[in-house]
């Protein structure tokens, strides 16, 4: 029972971060204070269960096809998101290194949090390391953390997202999977 009080307390904290009512720092660091102590294998358990967003893998396959370097830059955990990058053939990942020590988390992360500067700062360094044009960088995000990103890119795409963040982007998809972006890029 207190697992699930704790991931409702994360979940809500999270939801109030992605709405941009507050600062993601500051809301990863109230997150992580409610896992320490967790034990490792629970993110296991965790782990065998994450679903795959519709369409993530025919986007993925595709933009591989036709050439596209892609990235995950999330301010979730580099334990989830390399999972992600392994099974959907991702070629760069960044995202928040939790700490564990002796079998459990301890509230930390290791290195930079990568909040919303992080990510647009990330983004414009890939690009640069591969020959691009900000103009032809493609970002997609849905919450509050990915605004700066979404800016920044020549095409950015709120899907699925927050009202904050409908407004703010440049595109939005609100009733299609991810592989509906192959048609938004022809």
């Amino acid at each position: 029972a207190r697992e699930a009080g704790v991931v409702d307390r994360v979940s809500a904290i999270t939801e109030s971060a992605m709405r941009g009512e507050l600062d993601f720092s500051q809301s990863l660091k109230k997150r992580l204070a409610l896992l320490k102590g967790l034990p490792e294998e629970r993110l296991m358990a965790v782990k065998e269960r994450i679903p795959l967003t519709e369409g993530a893998e025919r986007l993925l396959s595709n933009l591989k096809r036709l050439g596209y370097k892609t990235a995950i830059l999330s301010g979730g955990f580099t334990f989830f998101g390399a999972l992600l990058q392994e099974h959907l053939g991702v070629d760069y990942m960044f995202a928040n290194e939790l700490e564990i020590k002796d079998g459990a988390l301890t509230g930390n992360v290791i290195g930079e949090i990568v909040d919303g500067q992080r990510k647009a700062k990330l983004l414009k360094n890939l690009a640069e390391k591969e020959g691009i044009n900000l103009q032809q960088v493609i970002a997609v995000g849905d919450g509050a953390n990915d605004l700066p990103m979404l800016n920044l890119a020549g095409l950015g795409i709120a899907f699925h997202a927050k009202p904050l963040v409908k407004q703010g982007a440049g595109q939005s998809i609100s009733t299609f999977g991810l592989d509906s972006i192959l048609y938004m890029i022809g």
